[in-house]
């Protein structure tokens, strides 16, 4: 999906947070509420910003 930021890739990238922080976003307690944003907060931001481990995605090759 390369270097663009568009609202369709945040939008992809809040909805493939972790469920707890969504749901917790909505949570009566503010330290919930507080904890849930920042961890869909440091999910959107290491899906743009973070450098993607090459070595991980990479099929290995049989012998």
């Amino acid at each position: 999906m390369g270097g663009m930021i568009t609202a369709e890739r945040i939008a992809s990238l809040i909805e493939d947070a972790p469920a707890w922080a969504l749901i917790g976003l909505a949570a009566p307690g503010e330290s919930l509420r507080a904890a849930a944003l920042l961890e869909v907060a440091q999910h959107v931001y290491g899906g743009l910003f973070q450098p993607m481990n090459v070595e991980a995605t990479q099929i290995p090759l049989p012998w």
